[in-house]
C-alpha cells in the first residue's frame, strides 16, 4: 500500500475538493448564462408592467409578477409568527421527552416531503374542505405549511446560537423567563431568524406544484382585487408558455425565466447582505 506524505495528501485533498466545487458551480453558471443570453432581449418596461396579449405570445407578465408576490407575502405573514413561536416553545420551554422528540422528528420529516404532496394536501383541505377555492389565500396557506419546517428549524438554530450565559445572567437578576426571551434572546437571535426567513422566501418563490392546484390560473389578464381571487404566478406561467402554447417566442420564455431567476437571486442576496450586516454589528 502506497503511503503519501502529509503534505502531498493535503494537496490532493485540496485539488479534489476544488474540482468538486467547480463541478457543482459550472452547470449553474451555464444555465444562468443561457437564460440571460436568450431572455435579455425580451426584458423591457412594457414586458414587466403590461398585461399579456395575443394568447400570452406578446405583451407583458405583470399579473404573474404581482400574483407571485401576493402569494409569497401572504405565506410569510402566516408562517413567520407561527414558526418563531413554535421554535421559542421547543427551544426555551419544552422539556426533552418523548412528545417533543416526536414533534422534532415530524418537523424534520415535513421538510423532506415532495412539494406536489403539499399541493394535493392544499387542494383537499383549503380548496375543497374549507371551500376557499383556487385563490391567493389557499395557495398561501399551502406554501405556509411547506415553509413552516424551514422557519422552525432556522429559528431554533438562531435561538441556540445565543449563549446560555445571557439567559443565566438575566434570570439571576430576577427577570422572568419570558422577559429574558423577549428582551435578550430574541434580539440576539433575530439576524439568524431573518436570514432563514428570507432564504425560505426564495425557495417558495420558485415552487410550482403547491400553487398549481391551489392558486395559479392559466390566464388572468387583470390584477387580483382580494386574497380570494385566482392569480397567475411566474413558475406556473413559465410552465404554461413552455409546454402548452404552440409557436411561443423563445425570447418570451427565457425572459420569463430570467425575471423569476432574478427575483429569487435578489431575495438570496438580501439574505447574504443581512447576514453580513448583522455579523458586523454583533456584540458577542
Amino acid at each position: 500500500m502506497i503511503r503519501l506524505s502529509p503534505k502531498l495528501s493535503q494537496k490532493l485533498s485540496y485539488i479534489l475538493l476544488f474540482m468538486a466545487t467547480i463541478l457543482a458551480i459550472v452547470p449553474v453558471l451555464v444555465i444562468m448564462f443561457l437564460i440571460v443570453k436568450n431572455g435579455a432581449s425580451a426584458i423591457s418596461w412594457e414586458f414587466l408592467t403590461s398585461m399579456p396579449k395575443d394568447g400570452m405570445r406578446s405583451g407583458g407578465i405583470l399579473p404573474a409578477i404581482v400574483g407571485t408576490f401576493a402569494i409569497v407575502m401572504c405565506a410569510v405573514v402566516i408562517t413567520l409568527p407561527i414558526g418563531v413561536c413554535a421554535a421559542i416553545y421547543l427551544n426555551e420551554y419544552a422539556k426533552d421527552n418523548f412528545l417533543t422528540r416526536v414533534i422534532k422528528l415530524a418537523i424534520v420529516n415535513l421538510a423532506g416531503i415532495p412539494s406536489v404532496v403539499y399541493g394535493l394536501f392544499g387542494l383537499g383541505i383549503f380548496v375543497m374542505f374549507f371551500k376557499l377555492g383556487v385563490s391567493i389565500i389557499a395557495g398561501a396557506l399551502t406554501l405556509s405549511i411547506m415553509e413552516l419546517p424551514v422557519i422552525i428549524t432556522t429559528s431554533r438554530n438562531a435561538l441556540n446560537s445565543v449563549p446560555k450565559s445571557f439567559r443565566e445572567v438575566s434570570l439571576s437578576l430576577g427577570v422572568s423567563r419570558w422577559q429574558t426571551i423577549r428582551h435578550i434572546v430574541l434580539p440576539n437571535a433575530l439576524p439568524g431568524i431573518l436570514t432563514g426567513t428570507i432564504l425560505s422566501i426564495a425557495r417558495i418563490s420558485g415552487e410550482t406544484a403547491p400553487i398549481l392546484f391551489t392558486a395559479a390560473a392559466f390566464y388572468v389578464p387583470h390584477l387580483p382585487k382580494s386574497i380570494f381571487d385566482q392569480v397567475m404566478a411566474l413558475p406556473y406561467h413559465l410552465y404554461i408558455i413552455s409546454t402548452q402554447i404552440p409557436n411561443m417566442p423563445k425570447n418570451i420564455i427565457y425572459g420569463t425565466a430570467l425575471v423569476l431567476m432574478m427575483m429569487v437571486l435578489s431575495i438570496s442576496f438580501v439574505a447574504i447582505f443581512a447576514r453580513v450586516y448583522f455579523r458586523k454589528h454583533r456584540k458577542w
